[in-house]
């Protein structure tokens, strides 16, 4: 049975997603300020934490941060804003995801068991694999998660690592953003298309060696993005 951590300081939300996941027979408990959501973040053996923005003591953002310098389990930014930069801070702090309220709680719980599904089946994939995959300047350590380009290490996030892995597996194929949406997020975009731009972004910045004229990670204009071997 799988262990949520809600961190929101509006009991009323904080409710309805416990209630909702509990009949999706999740343990599930509740921090309501960013401070004391570190705290139980980080002791209590959790699978997934579902954290809001705007929280008293400290904020998403700086939460986020702080437990991802830790912790590997997905982290699903919930959030009332709609500015894009908001959700891009999020996503680059280390969040796998993101849901915007208002949001009916059975996409709520769906969102929850497709990222659950999605960590425990590239856990699993990288059991199966090669310890080391080399293609080019690009090394990566699939049983301890570390990549290196050119030698040196690079600190990539979880979901930038997915797709890293899942791009290299699959070199020269291109695929949309809905597609790696939902082979990476494990859910149906649903419009979700700027958490898949915001991570390839990134992984320019780490493995590119000039990323607004990529190498390896290759946007075909109109379809989606490849890996060019």
């Amino acid at each position: 049975m799988s262990k949520i951590l809600i961190i929101e300081d509006d009991n009323d939300i904080a409710m309805i997603e416990r209630d909702y996941l509990e009949i999706d027979h999740f343990t599930v408990e509740i921090a309501s300020d960013g401070l004391s959501g570190v705290d139980q973040a980080l002791r209590g053996n959790f699978d997934l934490i579902l954290l809001d923005l705007m929280l008293p003591e400290m904020d998403g953002f700086l939460v986020c941060r702080k437990l991802r310098e830790q912790l590997d389990i997905p982290i699903l930014m919930v959030t009332a804003r709609q500015e894009d930069i908001d959700k891009i801070r999020g996503l680059g702090l280390g969040a796998d995801d993101y849901i915007e309220k208002p949001f009916s709680p059975g996409v709520l719980v769906a969102r929850v068991k497709a990222n659950l599904a999605q960590y425990q089946r590239l856990k699993n994939s990288c059991k199966e694999m090669s310890d080391k995959i080399t293609i080019g300047p690009i090394c990566i350590y699939t049983k301890s998660h570390r990549v290196f380009v050119r030698g040196q290490e690079k600190e990539l996030k979880n979901k930038e690592y997915e797709l890293l892995l899942f791009l290299v597996m699959n070199a020269d194929v291109v695929y949309s953003r809905e597609t790696l949406y939902d082979r990476i997020w494990g859910y149906n975009a649903l419009g979700e298309n700027a958490t898949v731009a915001v991570h390839i972004n990134r992984l320019r910045e780490k493995i590119e060696e000039n990323p607004a004229d990529p190498r390896y990670i290759q946007t075909v204009w109109g379809v989606g993005y490849r890996f060019k071997v």
